[in-house]
Parts: C-alpha cells; structure tokens; sequence
C-alpha cells in the first residue's frame, strides 16, 4: 500500500535534515535528497509499521492525561 506524506527539510551543514508532517517523530537526515528519502522511509517503517517486542514482564496500563 503506498500513501502520500509531505516531507519537510532544509539545509544543516552539509546535511539536509527532514520530517514527515503527518507522523510526529519521523525524522531523519541524508547527504543527498535522495539518501533523506530513503532514510525517512527506514524510519518510517521501524516507527509505525514494524511489532513492537513485548514488555519482558506483566506490563500495567493507566490512563494519562497530558497538557497539550
């Protein structure tokens, strides 16, 4: 399944640096476009799409309110 993001980046040094508008937290960087294309998607995948190992224990639950 593809889907459609909007990459943001701009110039740090000799890297770009870019984030996903849409996915809080993936964010990566690259010495080319490309290579920053490429790494957003590793990240992507590794953040949002890949299982996530259980806890090594009986894991708790509560609800949490946060100041946003």
């Amino acid at each position: 399944m593809r889907r459609e993001f909007t990459l943001e980046y701009w110039k740090d040094g000799k890297w770009l640096v870019g984030r996903l508008l849409e996915v809080p937290g993936v964010a990566s960087q690259g010495k080319t476009l490309n290579e920053l294309r490429e790494n957003i998607q590793e990240v992507y995948q590794l953040m949002v799409t890949e299982q996530r190992e259980p806890p090594p224990g009986p894991a708790e639950h509560q609800p949490l309110e946060l100041e946003v």
